[in-house]
């Protein structure tokens, strides 16, 4: 009796401490999420009531040159940020790993962007990118190249949203995978260097395996994080900008349709074909780690 009644109280005292952190999923999560697969069979205009027309938002998309464009621009800009964002990451987290001068003070530098407001990072970005008197083209006319125009011209705009993209994330995931390299036993190291090994193979023989959990994560937060790539658009890119439906992703569809156009339920037909791309992907990758993830 006494061990049942122990079970109970664990189990009830277990349910009060999880019950705030599951009603705050259910209401700011879950429920939200069913709300919007109800509204995409929906046709709802601004604050209107909801009235059924089934699948015909998503035929509507499925036949929308801006969504597919929107999707193909997301695509790109993802498997594009994610694979070089991780090497730099991973490359500057092993650099700040060695024994080098003001470690800390690097360590600071490389995480500032992570800390900044994404408004004031959007600001000094457009400025550094004017055609005109922006930072980057001053400096490429030093070599003599005339600079583009970054944010308004359509071959360049998806460009310069990247080099952001990256840029911002370097620091966070370094972060991260500083912490995984320490965790790496020096026993290993030590061990290599008494067969000879060179520092590239110490490199890709025991760092890169030792630390593939941590690059996994780092590599599904990533893609779940490029996949809903909005801010950098929105504030870099005015909406009168020419060049912006060559750098639109499929969130910014999803909020232009939404609140611009008041089409909230086509817009939530947009936003469950994105929340069926990010289940698909992460699937996809939690499949492929078992060939190259290697938990201790």
């Amino acid at each position: 009796m006494k061990a049942t009644s122990m079970k109970k109280q664990k189990l009830l005292w277990g349910t009060i401490l999880v019950a705030p952190t599951l009603l705050y999923i259910i209401v700011m999560n879950i429920w939200p999420m069913l709300q919007t697969i109800y509204f995409s069979f929906n046709n709802i205009r601004g604050l209107g009531i909801p009235r059924w027309v089934g699948l015909a938002n998503y035929q509507k998309a499925f036949s929308d040159p801006d969504v597919l464009r929107s999707l193909s621009n997301t695509f790109i800009y993802t498997v594009i940020t994610v694979p070089v964002g991780t090497i730099l990451s991973l490359l500057t987290a092993v650099f700040l790993n060695t024994k080098i001068r003001f470690k800390s003070a690097f360590r600071l530098i490389y995480f500032i962007p992570v800390v900044t407001a994404p408004t004031a990072v959007a600001m000094v970005w457009r400025w550094m990118y004017n055609a005109d008197f922006g930072l980057i083209n001053y400096f490429l006319s030093f070599v003599g190249i005339k600079g583009p125009n970054w944010i308004g011209d359509p071959k360049f705009v998806l460009l310069a949203i990247m080099i952001v993209g990256i840029w911002s994330s370097v620091g966070y995931n370094m972060i991260i995978i500083l912490g995984g390299l320490q965790d790496i036993p020096k026993t290993y190291y030590e061990a290599a260097e008494i067969d000879g090994a060179t520092p590239i193979k110490k490199f890709f023989t025991i760092t890169v395996p030792l630390l593939s959990p941590t690059l996994f994560f780092v590599v599904t937060t990533s893609f779940l994080s490029a996949l809903q790539v909005f801010d950098l658009v929105f504030m870099m890119i005015d909406k009168t900008n020419p060049a912006l439906k060559s750098a639109e992703s499929i969130v910014y569809l999803f909020y232009k349709q939404t609140f611009d156009s008041n089409n909230r339920g086509y817009g939530a037909a947009i936003a469950v074909l994105l929340l069926i791309l990010i289940f698909i992907g992460t699937a996809i990758q939690m499949k492929l780690q078992k060939k190259w993830v290697h938990y201790n």
